[in-house]
Formats: C-alpha cells, structure tokens, sequence
C-alpha cells in the first residue's frame, strides 16, 4: 500500500496537477462563499459540491466535462429541497434516500454523464443530513453551490485546463445488456436493498449520524461491477477509515477547531483524495476521514467518540453492502473478468492494425486514440482482478495465474507501445513480414476471445526470432509471445482455479 503511494508511476504529472487544481478550484469556491457573506454551513456545502464537480465529472472531453458540471444543479437542487423538507419526517426520509440511492446507481447506464449526475444527486441528499439542512436555508445553499460550481468551473476549464493539450482518453463502460442482465439495473437494486440495511443497522448505532452507514454502502458500489470488486473496495473503506482515526485523535481533535490549522488540513484531505483516488483507495479513504474530521471541527461538533462512531458505521455500510452482492442478485467476479479481459484484448489488436497501417503509408491510420483506450481498459481489467491478487485472498492457485494474466497483459500493452512508437517515425518503412505477423496477432486475439472456450486452445505458437535491427517486428513478434503465453489461463473452464471466480 505505502509502495503504490509513494512509488506509482505518475506520467505527465497529471495525479499532482489534478490535485493541486482540486485545492486551488476549492479554495477559491470557499472563499467567495465568504466573501458573499454566507455561512460557515454554506460555505461547506458550495467546497464539497466543487470538490464532487472536479472529483466525479469525468467525461472524455472537455466540452462534454463542461456540459456535465453544468447540468449537476439540475439533479442536485431538487434533491436538496427534497432532503431539506423531509428532515423530520424519518420513514419518508428514509424511503426518499433510498430511491435516490436506486436512481443514482440505476443512472450509470448512461455513461460518465449518468455517474456523475447521480453521485451529485446523492451527496446532495447525503449533505443536507451532515450539516442538518433545513428548509428556510436552501435558497443561500443554493446560491453557495451556483457560486462554487462557477468558481471550480473557471479554474478547471479556464486558468488551469490542461486536459485541452491530451488526447481525449475513453472511459470504459459495462458491456450492456436488458432487464436483469444489465449490470447496473442488478447494481442498482443491490445498493437499495445494501442501503436499507445500512439505513437500519446506522439508526442502531446513532439516531444522528446513522446517514454515515448509507453513505459507505453507496460508495462500496462506486466503480464497481462484481461481488468480488465490491468486497475489496469494502474492506479498503474500512481499512482506510480505521487508519485515519488516530490521525484525527492526535492531530484533529486537540485543535478544537481553530480556523487556520483546520483550515490547512481540510487542503491537505482535499489533496490526499485527489493525489492517491487512482492509485489506492485506502489512502484515499485515509484522506476522506482526514478532511471529515476537520469539517466537524470547524462546526464545532468532533471529539474522540465522533471519530470512533465514524469506523462503526462506516464498518456497518461495507458489511450491508457485501451482504446485498452476495445475496442479491450478484454478479460474479468470472463474468465480470472475462469481459474485461477479451476487450483489451480486442483493443491490442485494434492497436497492432492501426500501427500497421501507419507502416503501410496510411495517412490517417493513428494507434495513438486506440493506446489511450487500451491504458484505460487494463486500468478496468487491474480492478476487476483485484479480488483475486489481494494478499488475503484464499484462492492461492487463481492469485497466482491472475497476477500471470495482469504481467503478460502489460507486456501486450509495452509492445503495443513500442510498436506505435516506431510507427511514428516518418521513416519507418512497411516490410512485407508485418503483414504476417499483424495476421497472426489478429488470429491470437480471435482465438483468445472466442465465445467457445475449446477454441481458446488454438493460439498460433511462438514467432520465429527477430533481430535488433528491425525494432517494428521485434515489438510484433513479443506481441505474439505474449499473446501466446496467454493462452494458458485464459482458456480454462470459469470453474478451474485459474482467473475464474
């Protein structure tokens, strides 16, 4: 976990730069809330809707991520007011959270745009239970999430957006299917039926802050498709929050609040979530739990009990949610994989033709959109595999092949690379042996991702070997290599001990 903190490749700088733009758009949303005149509870409120613009908005465009934060108020508002007005209705309240809960879940169908309009939508709920909402205070939260959103809005896309000079980089979404089959209709219905429990099992332990067991269970399902991705992120939450207790006890709680140092920390929470959200989620969390604590604060409510009752009902949620995977409707961690696996794979080819063709003389032929994806679709592959990799798991013999799968899947992905590279390279001419091995690294990958597992057996064997000197082909023929060292744990039954869950 430290290793991936502090060790993690950043190329381009992108992670630092995302969150040093996060505390900077942040601040400035914060400080003109104040400079507005509005309250302490305001200003919070218009910080974490910056912060939930500039997290949750991921669009594969700029215009498409500006479009996005702009339509965030129209999920948001209503659910705010709605929140607000039922504060002291507790069954109605319940029953609202939890169809925001389904919806939210249920709006993923429609891509990042989908995602990230519901995550607002619940947070908008989740908020007004966190800073006890009532309904005489909305139009000045209102007017503090507008002016906040405006203020992240110009720092992103205007003093700061140095997305405008990367290539647009594809989010990968759920093969889709109908009804039932659909993998966010069953996620939906499993985060009602987590978060009803969560709902019951928080009210136990607090009538006040049993909001905090919902919100866990939500976030477990957050870039999740299988049982086994939600366990892990589950007991990653938990570990995570557990980690930041004594950091709240010994740095937090003895400052009572006061402004400047809290104020540093909250910066220090808001750069922790961004810096380490794509490298680990517990130190994410960690950072989560950091920020929190220095929230209640500055409004005047932590101490040592708060922080603890936080672990439990954050313990509570994960629990609720691995129960709802399991039992409802779940989603296993095979199907999830093998999907995940044959389109990466799909892409590696699609990569190798387009190389290819660029060899060949072709003008508009650009691997460089097809990398951007396959990065993308190993990044989904690395986490529908995590389940299966995590030191506790107690599949030893599928632990082993599924790191196998991830080393030779990254070697595809450093050849693909290389390939593309010489490509790039106006004198780069096209040798008639491309073709050939193009041909054959399109017959591994239909052999690989063939829907009868008896034919994932018939992989073409090893490339003849290749000397330094023809650097296209050498990247090809280490393609077909590992394509064909592949074929081992990708062409078992789902039930062998191999990568199937």
């Amino acid at each position: 976990m430290l290793k991936r903190m502090f060790v993690s490749p950043d190329p381009g700088r992108l992670r630092l730069r995302g969150a040093l733009r996060a505390v900077l758009g942040i601040g400035l949303a914060v400080t003109l809330c104040g400079l507005a005149g509005h309250s302490l509870v305001a200003a919070v409120t218009g910080g974490l809707a910056a912060l939930l613009a500039l997290f949750t908005v991921l669009d594969t465009t700029v215009r498409d991520q500006a479009l996005t934060t702009a339509l965030l108020p129209v999920a948001g508002f209503p659910v705010l007011a709605l929140a607000a007005v039922l504060h002291d209705h507790p069954t109605a309240r319940g029953a609202a959270f939890l169809a925001v809960v389904g919806l939210g879940v249920y709006a993923r169908r429609w891509g990042p745009r989908g995602h990230s309009l519901g995550v607002f939508a619940f947070m908008a709920f989740f908020t007004t239970q966190f800073l006890h909402t009532l309904p005489e205070q909305l139009p000045e939260l209102y007017s503090a999430v507008a002016l906040s959103l405006l203020a992240s809005s110009t720092v992103r896309f205007g003093l700061w957006c140095y997305e405008r000079r990367l290539p647009a980089v594809p989010v990968p979404v759920p093969s889709t299917g109908t009804g039932l089959a659909r993998v966010t209709t069953r996620q939906a219905v499993q985060a009602v039926a987590g978060g009803a429990v969560a709902l019951a099992a928080g009210l136990l332990l607090s009538e006040q802050r049993w909001y905090w067991a919902v919100g866990a269970t939500w976030w477990v399902f957050v870039n999740t498709t299988s049982r086994g991705e939600t366990l892990v992120r589950g007991f990653r939450r938990v570990l995570g929050t557990l980690i930041g207790v004594p950091v709240g006890l010994a740095v937090i709680v003895p400052l009572h609040g006061t402004p400047v140092p809290s104020v540093l920390l909250v910066a220090l929470g808001i750069f922790g979530i961004f810096y380490t959200a794509a490298v680990s989620y517990t130190w994410m969390m960690l950072s989560v739990t950091v920020l929190a604590g220095a929230l209640y604060g500055l409004l005047g409510v932590l101490d040592p009990a708060l922080l603890l009752l936080r672990v439990a009902e954050t313990a509570a949620g994960a629990l609720a949610a691995a129960l709802a995977v399991l039992l409802v409707l779940p989603v296993t961690t095979h199907a999830t994989t093998d999907a995940w696996i044959q389109r990466a794979l799909r892409c590696v080819h699609a990569c190798t033709a387009e190389a290819a063709a660029r060899l060949a003389g072709s003008a508009t032929a650009d691997p460089a959109p097809r990398i951007a994806e396959l990065d993308a679709l190993l990044g989904r592959v690395r986490l529908s595999l995590a389940p299966l990799v995590h030191p506790l798991s107690p599949l030893c013999a599928r632990r082993v092949r599924a790191r196998q799968v991830l080393a030779l899947l990254d070697a595809c992905a450093r050849e693909v690379r290389g390939l593309a590279s010489v490509a790039a390279d106006p004198e780069a001419s096209h040798d008639a042996r491309l073709a050939a091995a193009c041909w054959r690294v399109e017959a591994s990958v239909e052999a690989l991702t063939a829907p009868d597992p008896a034919r994932r057996a018939d992989v073409p064997g090893m490339p003849p070997p290749v000397t330094v000197a023809e650097p296209a082909l050498a990247h090809l023929h280490g393609l077909e290599r590992a394509l064909a060292e592949l074929a081992a744990p990708l062409r078992s039954a789902p039930g062998a001990p191999l990568i199937g869950a």
